[in-house]
């Protein structure tokens, strides 16, 4: 007799994110084909100069590494790491003498976390996002028994996004009552740019309806437009009074950094009493990465210039990636619908126009991952996407959606319009 897993297990199936990558995995031929991988945001570029020299010089007779010991952290994390933080934050002319921040194993870390100080395990109260939304808070819900609850965001068909309703938003809040209001200003997945002049409406709304405004932050330097980025840390209590205290942010060194293996992140906030009970639930995790904070605080003594010619070289980069692969995409496959690369690092192709009914995006990912090919310059390639399915709270509504991470080298990227349109022609002459 076996012993069961749990029904929580049993049920669980890979994110939409890594969906695609698993099932290449298992595939009999895949040391014959070449992949690109869009499917998630693996970021291949070299990090940052100073993180570079830091990670280069671990082992040597100055760094505290020297000798092989490699100890725990504070739970909070290192001085250097949260004050890298905060000076990433301050860069962008923002005051941070209120804020109060710790350091996490990534990203999703600080995600759970946050979950679990908003709502808590088993919460009757939901957190609220925008739908579609990052899979992984819709992922951690699972994980921690917390219901989501979204307000829907529709592609029109020039690849635009609906503007925010905020009267819906509102309508949302009081029908449904929940514990917090989580935002993505430079959004994964959709690549959508949300103006400070948005944050402005919402916060007002969270202020009004006495619930917690989060905002996840991991790409806030990533945008391509004419404004400047946009920040909760941006709002000024005259501006929505009663907003001091409410707010969140979760932070990464991934994007931006382009460390997505460092696994640090960080929880910001300034709310006192949040800050000091997240650092004591996360003293069972004993610490973030010990080596991964000591490379990401070398950006504590970098100047606020240097930041920033740093995120035009960034912003550079992907806006000259992003325009031309809209372009190509369009032209390759006319009627395919590309979103407008607005910000992070995320385009969204939708096949609406031009599919028939039977098709199904989820499925067409696990075709390409699992059985697809196109020759190409005497080699065989397969293109890994993530469905949308995964990041709607109704799959239903992602049924003919992708996302596409710029995130192989440019050379592989602009392979991935020439891939599409054979690997779909494949799939439905199949």
């Amino acid at each position: 007799m076996t012993p069961q897993i749990s029904t929580h297990f049993y049920q669980r199936l890979p994110s939409a994110i890594r969906q695609a990558q698993i099932v290449f995995s298992q595939r009999k031929d895949k040391d014959l084909i070449r992949v690109v991988n869009l499917a998630i945001g693996n970021v291949s570029l070299p990090m940052h100069p100073a993180m570079q020299k830091r990670m280069k010089n671990l082992g040597e007779a100055n760094s505290e590494f020297a000798d092989g010991i490699v100890k725990y952290t504070p739970s909070v994390g290192t001085d250097n790491a949260r004050n890298a933080l905060l000076n990433i934050i301050g860069s962008e002319g923002i005051d941070v003498s209120h804020l109060n921040c710790m350091i996490t194993d990534g990203g999703s870390q600080a995600m759970e976390i946050m979950m679990l100080g908003v709502c808590g395990p088993s919460s009757k109260r939901p957190l609220m996002l925008l739908d579609p939304a990052y899979t992984n808070y819709i992922e951690f819900g699972k994980r921690l028994s917390i219901p989501i609850i979204t307000s829907e965001r529709k592609i029109s068909n020039d690849g635009s996004f609906t503007p925010l309703d905020f009267n819906v938003i509102n309508e949302v809040i009081k029908q449904n009552n929940p514990k917090a209001l989580l935002v993505i200003p430079s959004d994964n997945p959709t690549g959508q740019f949300m103006k400070q002049s948005d944050l402005i409406a919402l916060a007002r709304i969270c202020v009004k309806n006495d619930i917690w405004f989060v905002s996840d932050e991991a790409y806030r330097q990533l945008y391509y437009g004419d404004d400047t980025s946009s920040s909760i840390w941006k709002i000024l209590e005259k501006d929505v009074p009663g907003i001091m205290g409410s707010r969140i942010s979760i932070e990464s060194a991934s994007k931006v950094w382009n460390a997505c293996g460092l696994r640090i992140g960080g929880l910001v906030t300034d709310n006192l009493k949040f800050h000091t009970k997240a650092v004591s639930e996360y003293t069972a995790n004993l610490c973030a990465n010990a080596i991964g904070q000591e490379i990401y605080g070398t950006l504590a003594h970098e100047s606020h210039e240097s930041l920033q010619s740093w995120y035009t070289s960034q912003r550079d980069y992907y806006r000259s990636i992003m325009l031309p692969l809209r372009d190509e995409l369009q032209k390759q496959i006319p009627g395919l619908i590309v979103t407008n690369p607005e910000a992070a690092i995320y385009l969204i192709v939708d096949f609406r126009n031009i599919c028939d009914n039977k098709f199904n995006g989820s499925d067409f990912v696990q075709y390409c991952a699992a059985e697809g090919k196109v020759e190409l310059d005497g080699n065989n390639y397969t293109l890994l996407l993530a469905p949308m399915s995964g990041f709607y709270s109704d799959p239903a509504k992602g049924r003919t959606q992708m996302r596409l991470a710029m995130v192989e080298p440019k050379n592989l990227i602009e392979k991935t319009p020439k891939l599409l349109f054979e690997l779909y022609n494949s799939y439905c002459e199949r």
